[in-house]
């Protein structure tokens, strides 16, 4: 993996996030928890490149992500799609989901130690900003709602520093 600015990154930022999906992580890499998420984005933000996630409350990944000042956005190819299957469908709470995938965490160090996988195409290293919940009071748009919050598990919205950016290609 080589650092890269955020700035040039290959490939389609709609594509990567919501075609190619991507794996959440935090922790560090002897106690961490990942999870697929395919709902993101990136931009400029206080006067600082960052990546917005967003994780249910339901989701054991969410409390790695809660207790640490870092987290990391994996992308990966297609090679992977197994992997991410697992991850979005499985839960740490009950499997090894590093075991089960066969990927390979590795501490990074601009990121406290925050976990990522030797096999991801980009990483992006994020420190946390910001965090807060979806609110049902604030949907413009009640479909929205009706579609996507059925069981009434609003996501937690975090906004991360792009702190480093590791590419493969």
């Amino acid at each position: 993996m080589k650092e890269i600015s955020p700035f040039s990154m290959q490939g389609n930022v709609f594509t990567r996030i919501s075609k190619e999906w991507f794996l959440i992580a935090a922790g560090k890499p002897a106690d961490m928890n990942m999870m697929t998420a395919s709902w993101g984005a990136l931009g400029e933000l206080w006067g600082k490149e960052v990546a917005f996630c967003f994780i249910r409350p339901t989701r054991h990944t969410l409390g790695f992500v809660e207790r640490e000042q870092f987290f990391t956005l994996n992308f990966f190819g297609e090679g992977h799609r197994d992997a991410l299957n697992l991850c979005g469908s499985k839960s740490g709470r009950d499997l090894d989901k590093v075991q089960a995938t066969g990927l390979t965490p590795v501490a990074c160090e601009a990121a406290g130690g925050a976990p990522y996988f030797a096999e991801a195409k980009l990483v992006l290293a994020c420190r946390k900003l910001y965090v807060d919940d979806i609110r049902p009071e604030c949907f413009l748009d009640p479909e929205l709602e009706k579609k996507n919050y059925g069981l009434k598990d609003y996501h937690r919205v975090f906004v991360g520093e792009i702190v480093q950016a590791l590419s493969a290609e």
